[in-house]
């Protein structure tokens, strides 16, 4: 990350996140990320709680006014409670941003009421504004910020992986009703190309494009940001 995040900041890039995978910590990857950065902002995109509870994280080392720590229920069984409970022990640690990992609208709802944004995931360009516009209305005059995180391919090689990532999740149980309850095919929701992003724009406060490459390796990356930024630069 200390070697990725400085060329993300200087290609124009407003916010680095990263996700929160068994065997790894998000954190300790912003903390490097923030020492090689001066204003990218430095985002999880979710830590589970059910895994890593809001008291066993180390949030040292992150400027809190650039920081935005992404939280989510994972397998728990009682997954609002779960959630409401850790952002209101954030709140008490930390100062930093706190967006909330809602896939359904009673998550979306106490993201609206009680977070700083919700983090919407695997929705169509159609289906985010409407999500986007609830969670506003639902906020009212609380500043609460939608962002959408979309799979995104930037080379032709990378489109088996992507295939794969959608075959996935078309088999989990969860995903798969919300899917059908929003009448949606997950590939629909995928970026594979700057007009593909473009049907995006204005649809939600923040695109986070989820970088699918062939292996995900650190050249493969570096293209990927390399080629998404030519995108943006296009469409200003």
């Amino acid at each position: 990350m200390a070697a990725l995040a400085p060329r993300i900041e200087r290609l124009g890039f407003h916010a680095l996140w990263l996700n929160d995978v068994p065997g790894g910590d998000s954190l300790a990857g912003l903390r490097a990320a923030a020492g090689a950065t001066s204003s990218l902002r430095l985002a999880t995109g979710v830590i589970p709680l059910d895994r890593r509870p809001v008291d066993t994280l180390d949030l040292s080392g992150l400027p809190q006014e650039r920081t935005s720590v992404g939280i989510g229920s994972g397998r728990t069984a009682h997954p609002l409670a779960l959630v409401e409970q850790g952002v209101a022990r954030l709140r008490e640690r930390s100062d930093a941003e706190i967006v909330v990992g809602a896939l359904g609208p009673r998550m979306r709802r106490l993201a609206a009421e009680q977070a700083d944004g919700a983090l919407l995931n695997w929705l169509t360009p159609h289906t985010a504004a409407a999500a986007t516009a609830e969670l506003h209305e639902t906020a009212g005059d609380r500043p609460v910020r939608s962002v959408l995180y979309v799979r995104t391919v930037a080379e032709a090689a990378a489109r088996a992986a992507l295939d794969a990532e959608v075959e996935r999740y078309e088999h989990v149980p969860t995903y798969a009703a919300n899917f059908a309850r929003l009448g949606i095919r997950p590939i629909d929701a995928t970026i594979d190309g700057a007009r593909d992003l473009a049907a995006y724009e204005s649809t939600v406060d923040e695109i986070v494009l989820r970088a699918i490459t062939p292996s995900g390796s650190r050249a493969e990356l570096e293209r990927f940001v390399d080629d998404t930024a030519e995108w943006l630069e296009g469409a200003d």
